[in-house]
């Protein structure tokens, strides 16, 4: 595509590092950068974003912001680089906030990830969740997990995506990177296909309903590995999201599926740095023990973090472990921490010294839980 009219504040949106630019009518031009919105000394006038709208749109994008007010584009902008868009109606007039499709996948080091991270990608099937809020990560922390794998393995992986957020490379792995909307009707749809595709990995952008998840769940079923996030707090609200998409009598055998196809449930929240600028991610990691299994078997979900606790030596960690790490390493404050955090009382104790014996890692048997 030729330039558009936003060449210039889409570059400069890119050398300042912004992940989004909110635009509207008479107002500036916002970026994101990092946590804080920043605003720029452009001011669009009507004329500008209508010229905009019509520079990357087709008939059918612009019908059916004709009928519903919403839409979302692809942008490839010549020089800059590839952004996803969604123009809106706001008080009448066209609004746009778009987000930088980043072609550089940054390494779990330099997320400050864990390395757990990296075996966890290399699990032959089942379902793996990357969870957490909007705007914590989800998406960059599945793209470094992806790039592991393709700087290491013989892999063909497939992304299905809404829209695309990060551009792969084939390097030891080969991708196919299908964008809902564009390349395939909807997720489920995408996922089904894929089966007939010979992937060994399928990356779904989100597990939005019930039909994404048993078409996720067939794969893993069929000896694929699934990664897909959700908007879920923590592991045992991970469960529970996938389970409120059934009816109370289904429950039970969806329990049962999902405690035998999953493979593990990474959540993530991102903390602001106790010097300098940005944030940092504080992570749960819950993989699928034998005592996990169980628990998801017979609906004991209100132990799983206690599970989580003591699971250390098989790799899991729960929040208040990451957080208090990243507090005596100097990273975060005490008080952010304790804010983030889903147990503050036991996180203070902590700090303190005092721990119960599955907060110091001990092995909790299924009698203690």
């Amino acid at each position: 595509m030729a330039k558009t009219v936003l060449n210039k504040l889409l570059a400069l949106a890119v050398q300042n590092e912004a992940s989004d630019i909110h635009l509207k009518v008479d107002g500036p031009a916002v970026f994101r950068v990092g946590n804080d919105l920043v605003d720029t000394s452009y001011i669009p006038d009507a004329a500008a974003l209508q010229q905009f709208f019509e520079q990357i749109t087709q008939e059918e994008h612009r019908q059916k912001f004709h009928d519903v007010g919403d839409v979302d584009v692809s942008l490839l902008e010549e020089d800059v680089g590839r952004f996803r868009v969604n123009l809106h109606r706001q008080r009448g007039t066209i609004a746009v906030n778009l987000r930088h499709v980043k072609n550089t996948v940054r390494s779990f080091e330099d997320l400050g990830l864990p390395n757990t991270l990296g075996r966890i990608a290399e699990t032959p099937r089942g379902i793996i969740f990357v969870t957490g809020t909007t705007g914590s990560g989800k998406s960059t922390t599945l793209a470094a997990m992806m790039e592991y794998v393709n700087q290491r393995f013989r892999r063909h992986i497939i992304t299905i995506e809404d829209p695309i957020e990060y551009e792969f490379k084939d390097n030891m792995s080969i991708f196919d990177q299908r964008e809902v909307g564009i390349d395939t009707a909807s997720f489920a749809s995408a996922l089904v296909h894929a089966l007939r595709q010979d992937p060994d990995i399928i990356l779904v952008g989100e597990m939005r309903d019930r039909a994404s998840f048993e078409a996720a769940l067939q794969a893993a079923d069929t000896g694929h590995l699934v990664l897909s996030t959700l908007h879920a707090t923590n592991s045992t609200q991970s469960i529970t999201r996938i389970l409120d998409f059934y009816q109370k009598d289904e429950q039970d055998s969806i329990r049962e599926a999902l405690a035998n196809n999953l493979a593990a449930i990474i959540s993530q929240r991102l903390i602001t740095r106790a010097m300098g600028n940005g944030r940092v991610p504080a992570w749960e990691i819950m993989l699928n023990t034998p005592v996990i299994t169980k628990l998801i078997q017979d609906n004991r979900l209100d132990k799983l973090p206690a599970a989580i606790m003591g699971g250390d030596s098989d790799g899991m960690i729960s929040f208040n472990m990451s957080l208090l790490q990243l507090v005596n390493d100097g990273i975060i404050t005490e008080e952010d921490a304790l804010e983030a955090s889903d147990n503050p009382d036991s996180l203070r104790m902590n700090f303190e010294g005092i721990f119960l014996s599955a907060d110091s890692g001990g092995i909790i048997g299924d009698r203690s839980l």
